[in-house]
């Protein structure tokens, strides 16, 4: 599909940067579900501090379900590009260099005076591709929100058998003895690794993720610890009315006090993995625990690719299990998860992992490392390897069952801050008032000189 432009969002913008002195416009780039959430507060801000900006959506996520968000958080207002991305990640790859290529030469043509910064966030394939993508086209580096992050797990877990007791596999995360672990999620933890070496300003959301960058060679004067800018829109999904009721959307949630669950990464849905979650959930339900299982895109290739359709169909006729379609509405994601209704999730989602930190709800994550370990380190959250059935319910009962350990979960300090976005915008807003050229040499770099020459020829 061709890219499609929208030539007076750009009129509008560059004539903005013009008047402004600097020349730049600031590409935020959306891709998928939580990139719409998480990017409308810098959008805002943008907006507020009169920012020149213009949407680019990548079409990672394109569909009315998980594309809802463009639409939800008022993107489409400003969608000065849509570059319509199909295919697997192989083909989506492939197309992002090509029509990032087309698109830097229609920058270069037509507003040859405008420096365009992009803006990508987090661990999305196009916040990996897209920064080499830029550069190589461009000579120019993008911006990094959500930067540094980097999978750990207890030094202890290298022993792990699946028959340890629940006890020990609490006292081993929530203790410093941490390593960094990198193979998954994947590819995420891929893409945010290479999505760092194309960005020349990087914004970590605390100071774990600011040391991994540091520790890996990055300039600390391009490293900027901010807070997640996830908390400013639960801050405004909270003040906001929701509309319709995700509890008028699925009755069923009205009664009990729910588990909420969500698996959809890609080492997760591999057949072993994935019959011990599956049993796991039987197990749960079979005792009497409430399950708000989400069916998400890979979740329902996973069940039906694996012939367990009938096994969650008959979960289903329970009164204390629901399975549901995903959620289109972020509202009715927030709505949920703040009601006395929930009473914790089960995930192996990073960006849950961070909500559940700010409403300050327990938080039990499906995976053998996490990239938001600040979270277990806060004791908010808890690793819940999928190793062997028996042990995963064990660890969950145990907490469910101990009302110092729930407690202690449920008051874990908040580790985002406030007003994330407003303080990203201002940092931004002084790199274009200093008209960066988000590129360096060695030479700047080393304080020998600067050199902002990149002969059109390289």
């Amino acid at each position: 599909m061709p890219i499609h432009i929208n030539p007076s969002l750009f009129e509008k913008s560059t004539s903005l940067a013009i008047s402004q002195g600097h020349n730049r416009v600031l590409l935020i780039v959306t891709a998928t579900k939580p990139c719409f959430y998480k990017l409308w507060g810098v959008m805002n801000e943008c907006i507020k501090q009169e920012l020149p900006f213009i949407i680019l959506h990548s079409g990672q996520h394109y569909d009315e379900i998980v594309g809802h968000g463009l639409k939800e958080f008022s993107f489409d207002e400003f969608l000065g590009i849509d570059y319509n991305l199909r295919g697997d990640l192989v083909d989506k790859s492939a197309e992002l260099f090509v029509k990032t290529k087309v698109f830097a030469n229609y920058c270069k043509t037509e507003y040859p005076d405008i420096l365009f910064v992009p803006y990508v966030n987090g661990d999305t394939m196009t916040a990996g591709i897209f920064p080499a993508a830029w550069l190589f086209s461009t000579n120019h580096m993008c911006i990094h929100g959500e930067a540094g992050l980097r999978s750990m797990a207890p030094k202890q877990f290298n022993k792990l058998t699946g028959f340890e007791s629940p006890s020990d596999l609490i006292e081993w995360q929530w203790n410093p003895n941490w390593e960094v672990i990198r193979n998954e999620p994947f590819p995420e933890q891929y893409d945010t690794f290479i999505a760092g070496a194309g960005c020349a300003c990087h914004f970590p959301p605390v100071n774990l993720n600011a040391d991994h960058l540091i520790r890996e060679g990055y300039d600390p004067s391009t490293v900027h610890v901010v807070g997640n800018t996830v908390v400013d829109v639960i801050s405004a999904k909270e003040s906001k009315n929701v509309g319709i009721s995700v509890f008028d959307e699925y009755p069923k949630l009205k009664n009990g006090n729910w588990l909420r669950m969500d698996i959809h990464r890609r080492e997760n849905l591999n057949p072993k993995r994935f019959e011990t979650i599956v049993s796991f959930v039987e197990q749960l339900v079979e005792q009497g625990h409430y399950i708000a299982f989400i069916e998400l895109t890979g979740t329902k290739l996973a069940i039906n690719k694996y012939g367990l359709r009938e096994r969650f169909d008959s979960l289903n006729e329970k009164d204390n299990f629901i399975l549901t379609p995903i959620w289109k509405e972020y509202c009715h994601v927030i709505e949920f998860l703040r009601s006395e209704n929930c009473k914790a999730i089960l995930t192996d989602s990073g960006s849950m992992q961070e909500e559940m930190n700010q409403l300050q709800k327990p938080c039990f994550t499906i995976r053998f490392s996490t990239d938001r370990p600040e979270t277990v380190m806060a004791k908010g959250n808890l690793l819940v390897p999928p190793l062997r059935t028996e042990q995963m319910v064990g660890i969950v009962e145990h907490v469910l069952n101990n009302e110092d350990i729930f407690s202690n979960m449920k008051t874990a300090p908040r580790l985002y801050g406030s007003n994330v976005s407003n303080s990203i915008v201002k940092i931004i807003k002084t790199l274009f008032k200093n008209k960066d050229q988000f590129f360096y040499w060695a030479t700047e770099r080393l304080g020998i000189y600067k050199d902002d020459d990149f002969p059109e020829y390289l």
